[in-house]
């Protein structure tokens, strides 16, 4: 019997990339052949994004993509999965009509049925939602998108915040903790596959294991990951600001394994607005956490993001974000204009504003960012920083594009290293000689490690 192809498209964040990875590992171990373009294939699987507006035009703009090939005879069948999916539901194939599967967020483990269905056009069952497990998935046996040398480690599904702004928690359901052994023992898999940098995330780490074991377990666990044989780096994602004990402190602050960079979206500053997005942290417990945290992590890069334009902020309450972002000196942050997302409570608020203003406000906040971290640049200059290469720079020859510990892969910056023998998964101490914007300038020094 002749093998059956599919490709794959992953759209999102990393924790649906992980979803895919997932996906990708039982299609290849049912037989199924992985090609890198649509053309031509058996079947297209699109694991799509449903977060905010964009992301789902997005998502629905490589659909129709692909269901145009369907048409031309170029592609055999088109199976849609993910957020979008999940949050459509019913209404997705009104939109998209020549689909001819449809898997919700839950429904991934049974991909493989999916494709099967959609090759043999046995569309008596066409949609599969199952309901958020009261068990975290597995995600083990995954065929990695990411490079060999980093991976995304998801330690928990779903969120219990109730953010007026967000319908992550309609998409992805209640916070489930995956167990700490299991965590591991998928580390571990990673390290074996050459994963040398292990990049935690989860929709809420800070909360892991509250609902599991009735406490906060993210320093033990991190305790665990870095036993770990073969992890050089561990780096974390989605810090929501509380849960910060004076363990998980010692342990980020202890380990040499973990970076110095926290990502932990703040959305905003002041009080009022705080409170209008359900957010339950105040700007004094905000800057009392940053306070400590700058105060006992030497070097800590801090990453984060801000929603502007949310309803009802004020110029004055807009202000007072710019100049606490100016005050706080971030590393590294994202800026959003507030997105209408159906199904929140955040609709119901009265006083929503313009979109010419509320990109207006993004733009200002965005420059008053810009002018921190090309100052946080300059000053890297003369200093000597461990990297870790992601492979040639290809326009520079002689160099390679690697990262610090500052940068995340994909969101944050890179520093462009000159360097002879340097390979993907070398970690490699260079001296930096200058900046480029916000990516630096950098000679190699010494041994690769």
């Amino acid at each position: 019997m002749e093998q059956k192809t599919f490709a794959f498209v992953s759209l999102g964040c990393p924790k649906n990339l992980v979803d895919s990875e997932r996906m990708l590992g039982k299609l290849a171990q049912e037989g199924y052949a992985l090609v890198p373009e649509a053309a031509g294939a058996d079947v297209v699987v699109v694991n799509t994004c449903g977060f905010i507006e964009p992301a789902r035009q997005e998502s629905l703009a490589v659909i129709r993509e692909m269901l145009a090939l369907k048409e031309k005879g170029r592609v055999g069948s088109v199976v849609v999965a993910g957020c979008l999916a999940e949050r459509k539901k019913d209404d997705l194939l009104q939109e998209v009509p020549g689909v001819d599967q449809v898997l919700g967020v839950f429904g991934r483990e049974e991909i493989t049925q999916a494709v099967a269905r959609a090759i043999t056009q046995q569309n008596e069952q066409k949609m599969v939602f199952r309901p958020a497990p009261v068990r975290a998935l597995e995600d083990t046996a995954r065929l990695r998108i990411t490079p060999r040398h980093y991976a995304y480690l998801k330690i928990s599904e779903g969120c219990d915040r109730t953010c007026t702004f967000c319908a992550i928690p309609g998409m992805r359901g209640k916070h489930v903790t995956k167990p700490i052994e299991e965590v591991v023992r998928e580390a571990k898999e990673l390290a074996a596959d050459g994963v040398r940098e292990l990049i935690v995330v989860a929709q809420d780490t800070t909360y892991y294991g509250l609902d599991l074991y009735g406490r906060v377990r993210l320093a033990e666990l991190l305790r665990e990951l870095h036993k770990v044989d073969g992890i050089a780096w561990i780096r974390i994602l989605y810090a929501y600001p509380m849960y910060f004990t004076d363990e998980l402190l010692d342990t980020l602050a202890s380990s040499p394994k973990i970076l110095p960079y926290l990502d932990m979206p703040l959305q905003h500053i002041n009080d009022r607005m705080l409170k209008r997005m359900q957010r339950r942290v105040r700007r004094q417990d905000t800057e009392e956490l940053l306070a400590t945290l700058r105060g006992r992590i030497p070097n800590l890069t801090m990453r984060t993001t801000f929603i502007v334009g949310f309803p009802g902020e004020t110029e004055a309450e807009f202000e007072e974000l710019v100049a606490f972002v100016r005050q706080s000196r971030f590393e590294r942050a994202g800026v959003f204009t507030y997105s209408f997302e159906p199904g929140t409570p955040a609709t119901r608020l009265e006083d929503h504003m313009p979109e010419d203003v509320k990109t207006e406000r993004r733009d200002r906040l965005m420059k008053a960012q810009q002018e921190v971290a090309l100052s946080w640049s300059q000053a890297q200059i003369g200093k000597t920083l461990e990297t870790i290469v992601d492979g040639p720079d290809p326009e520079a020859p002689g160099h390679v594009l690697a990262r610090g510990h500052a940068d995340a892969p994909d969101i944050d910056c890179h520093v462009r290293v000159k360097g002879k023998g340097l390979q993907a998964g070398d970690i490699v101490t260079a001296k930096i000689t200058g900046a480029d914007g916000y990516d630096l300038l950098g000679r190699a020094l010494g041994a690769v490690r």
